[in-house]
């Protein structure tokens, strides 16, 4: 474990990052002894930061949700960070790529409560109960630190790489569909990239939601009415770059676009 001034240093170091759009060398090989609690530690300092300077938090993501991603960073459970009020875009936006150091995207699906949720004994019946609707969603992954070799310390350190989101338009309830089959396609100018099916999320996308309530209990910490929660991605994280014209097909669920300038 690092000692609360280190804590602060790092998120205070990231927080510059963010401010400057630049990137800061791997925490885990200047710190060695680092460990996840002390990466959540410095992820709350780092948003305290952004509160202090006038943002608002409205929501929730979470991360490394599917077997794949979890067998690739060497853990056994996802991971989360916090949504500000800055990160959030509509379907149809046309999105500054420069704002961040680099950019993917993945496909999600996106939960909005109309209740507050919390653990430590939250269901996937609780999920379902206390969710107002489902959106179709794109997450924007951005990283402040470099990426070669980093590990999950470093990830969630850096927010869980929280970059923005694209929402989408068709807001449905939880029983209009089965929302293990949600279809994506992903696509980078008119081209398919990537495709997935939301069951990759943990077996069913309200299993992150639930985790994220019992996991944030530990700390007392209670999703509120009206946060909107990303519940993990269903396609591998897709590179892009500038002039990048993004569109997602989820079937059903409809359509998201942007455009990247």
């Amino acid at each position: 474990m690092l000692s609360p001034e280190q804590h602060i240093a790092i998120a205070d170091e990231l927080y510059a990052a963010d401010v400057a759009k630049s990137m800061v060398p791997r925490l885990t090989a200047r710190y060695p002894d680092m460990e996840v609690a002390d990466s959540y530690a410095v992820q709350g300092i780092w948003a305290q930061r952004r509160l202090e300077a006038g943002h608002k938090i409205v929501g929730h993501k979470i991360g490394l949700t599917s077997k794949v991603m979890q067998l690739a960073t060497g853990i056994t459970e996802p991971d989360y960070g916090v949504i500000f009020d800055d990160m959030v875009y509509r379907s149809g936006d046309t999105i500054e790529h420069g704002q961040w150091s680099n950019v993917r995207i993945e496909v999600e699906l996106a939960f909005v409560l109309k209740k507050p949720l919390s653990g430590p004994n939250c269901t996937l019946e609780d999920v379902l109960d206390a969710t107002d609707y489902v959106v179709p969603a794109l997450e924007i992954l951005n990283s402040h630190i470099e990426m070669e070799g980093r590990t999950i310390v470093d990830t969630i350190s850096d927010n869980a790489a929280m970059g923005g989101m694209v929402v989408g338009d068709k807001r449905v309830a939880v029983d209009e569909f089965d929302l293990r089959w949600i279809p994506a396609i992903l696509m980078r100018n008119g081209d398919v990239e990537e495709t997935g099916v939301s069951a990759g999320v943990l077996n069913n996308p309200p299993a992150g939601v639930f985790w994220l309530a019992n996991k944030l209990a530990q700390h007392g910490t209670v999703l509120e009415a009206g946060e909107i929660l990303l519940a993990g991605s269903f396609t591998k994280p897709m590179w892009v770059h500038k002039g990048d014209e993004i569109v997602a097909d989820f079937g059903p669920l409809g359509v998201i676009t942007c455009h990247f300038v």
